[in-house]
């Protein structure tokens, strides 16, 4: 999807459902600084963020700059100018089995200010981006959440987990192979280039993770402040292969008392092949003078335990439900991904806010791609049929979910013998989604 966000039109259903509360629903200018500065300041307040510093707040306003903001506004505020509730969308390519990419719209930067909290702001800012997705021509909706108990309402689903992986580095010792290439260590500034072009095809390589936009690259190799504590602190090594191509890297930082071992921390691994993936765990694993390795936002399916002689040294902890996904168009978004087996299957789609609603047919041939078509209510139904809402839809999507667990749970409904069975295949990735980012 190639267009300016902002020359859609604003959402009249969420404008006047505020406005019956005495609030202004608004599309941010980015050439309007004031109003744009203003809102970053709101949503930095309404993450419980510290007061932005003037490096933050510019590139806060270089990041909204290029997304579709929206604010919420009370007149009768003591600063009128300053929104009670925030917003921002986009659209951007999620990657889905099989290696493709559907077109889809980014949520992000959603608060509410704790003075506003039930006059119906949440709800209205929710349906106007499913209103801004719809009209963008997405398929789906996605969101990455705080809080578990808040957007099932709206229609989105846990797809993808992520975990904080821990390696005791007494006892990681390594048993995997030896890998072709070499890692150096690089400069912050000298990986950028490098840095995009790896991300692109290591976003390929994993259902769950979508497109990244040069400001998350900025934040995460300490360029957006280059001289601050937190910057000076991140290494950074590049691995490439055996022809000299730059396949991945690590942006990582030490911490430490001083005369004292220090942990590693990262928060950004991207391996653009399973070699690159091998050879940066390797290299962190193997720091001298360092007690553990911690990674953040990893896959709960990582290869790690088995290229270590005791797989123990290696926890996950903070597993959650990190990505939520909230199928717009059952069409597309099932034609986009590849399926496990070939197979006709009915998915009979309950939608409250109708954006899904319907009966579709998939069928899937022997190289795993779908056609899609909508029944109508005289088609005669296949054999193998599910019954479903549109967040169990968005739940199996990505194959992160078997739709038996969900048959287990009563969240799906399978009329005919054999249809779960036929369902779990079907749906089934070739790689644990996954999404290493917060957006």
């Amino acid at each position: 999807m190639s267009f300016d966000p902002r020359s859609i039109p604003i959402d009249p259903a969420a404008a006047a459902a505020l406005a019956r509360h005495g609030l202004e629903y608004r599309l941010l200018d980015p050439d309007d600084h004031d109003a744009m500065q203003a809102w970053v300041e709101a949503e930095h307040r309404g993450f419980h963020h510290a007061r932005p510093r003037d490096v933050e707040r510019e590139y806060g306003l270089a990041v909204a700059a290029e997304r579709r903001v929206h604010g919420v506004y009370d007149p009768q505020a003591a600063d009128p100018a300053v929104p009670v509730a925030t917003v921002d969308g986009w659209p951007t390519g999620l990657s889905v089995p099989g290696g493709r990419s559907v077109d889809a719209w980014a949520v992000s930067g959603v608060t509410v200010a704790a003075t506003h909290r039930r006059r119906g702001i949440a709800r209205a800012l929710m349906e106007g981006e499913l209103a801004n997705a719809r009209n963008a021509g997405a398929a789906i909706a996605m969101l990455t959440v705080t809080e578990a108990t808040i957007y099932g309402r709206y229609g989105y689903a846990p797809a993808a987990k992520a975990a904080t992986v821990t390696i005791d580095r007494q006892r990681a010792h390594w048993i995997g192979p030896d890998v072709p290439g070499r890692v150096h260590f690089v400069e912050p500034a000298d990986l950028r280039e490098a840095a995009a072009a790896i991300a692109r095809r290591a976003v390929a390589r994993t259902p769950g993770e979508i497109d990244r936009w040069a400001g998350i690259l900025d934040r995460a190799l300490g360029l957006v402040d280059p001289q601050g504590d937190a910057a000076r602190r991140v290494r950074t090594v590049r691995y490439d292969d055996g022809h000299g191509q730059a396949q991945g890297f690590v942006a990582y930082r030490i911490t430490r008392e001083p005369n004292e071992p220090g942990f590693v921390e990262f928060d950004f691994l991207v391996a653009a092949t399973d070699d690159a993936e091998r050879a940066l765990w390797r290299f962190l694993v193997e720091q001298d003078f360092v007690t553990g390795v911690r990674g953040r936002l990893r896959s709960v399916d990582e290869p790690l335990p088995w290229l270590l002689e005791d797989p123990r040294a290696v926890t996950l902890t903070d597993v959650v439900d990190h990505l939520w996904v909230r199928i717009l168009d059952p069409v597309e978004a099932l034609a986009a991904r590849r399926y496990g087996i070939a197979g006709t299957l009915d998915l009979e789609i309950a939608d409250p806010l109708q954006h899904a609603s319907g009966r579709f047919r998939l069928v899937v041939g022997e190289r795993g791609r779908a056609e899609v078509e909508r029944l109508d209510d005289a088609a005669a139904p296949a054999r193998h049929a599910l019954k479903l809402g549109v967040q169990e839809l968005g739940a199996i999507y990505l194959g992160g979910v078997r739709p038996s667990v969900l048959a287990r749970a009563t969240r799906i409904t399978a009329p005919a013998a054999g249809s779960l069975p036929l369902a779990d295949r079907m749906f089934a990735a070739d790689r644990t989604p996954h999404l290493s980012i917060w957006f």
